[in-house]
């Protein structure tokens, strides 16, 4: 098994990477999130990887940080969720905002990933829900207004998918909703 990949990337692809690590190329499936933190061709990275042996291909999963590859590999565990499902629900949110819906019961936020229907998403929180740590505390009143503020600016007229983009880039410290909306304007007009 393939845990960990060091070397430089050579090529980017929309949803893969190749990685040289010795003079081999990996072709590593990344997610989103992961593509966007990448720098440039030749950097140096260092990926946590999990290898999909299937009957017809291996596949080499990568992630940036290792509590995405933990989610990762519970979410695969359960039945009807393949990699490429997983890699769609972790696009969707950090594991942490996710363990936050699952902890809530929230089988709609699992929904809007394509291929995940209500049925699969019922199955994830009822198989997770006792396999992450659920804390009701602060993030879950930030899991609140991360939902307010997508709501908001749904009903200005954004894009689920851009929204989410754009969340991800305000700083955790910003905690008041009319904050956190009026920094996701700002960073969709740059």
């Amino acid at each position: 098994m393939i845990g960990q990949l060091r070397g430089k990337i050579t090529h980017r692809g929309e949803k893969h990477l190749i990685l040289d690590v010795g003079g081999v190329g990996y072709k590593v499936t990344i997610s989103p999130e992961t593509k966007l933190s990448l720098s440039t061709n030749n950097a140096e990275i260092s990926l946590w990887t999990y290898l999909a042996v299937r009957e017809d291909a291996l596949d080499l999963y990568g992630f940036l940080n290792r509590s995405e590859l933990e989610f990762f590999e519970l979410l695969i565990g359960i039945s009807g969720v393949g990699p490429k499902s997983a890699l769609g629900i972790l696009s969707l949110a950090s594991p942490e905002t996710l363990s936050q819906a699952i902890g809530r019961n929230d089988t709609a936020y699992l929904t809007k990933v394509s291929g995940i229907g209500r049925k699969l998403a019922e199955k994830i929180v009822l198989e997770l829900k006792d396999k992450i740590p659920y804390l009701e505390d602060i993030t879950d009143l930030s899991f609140q207004q991360d939902t307010d503020v997508m709501l908001a600016l749904q009903s200005m007229g954004y894009g689920e998918r851009e929204i989410r983009e754009v969340l991800k880039k305000i700083p955790a410290e910003v905690t008041d909703t009319s904050a956190k909306i009026k920094l996701a304007l700002k960073n969709f007009h740059q």
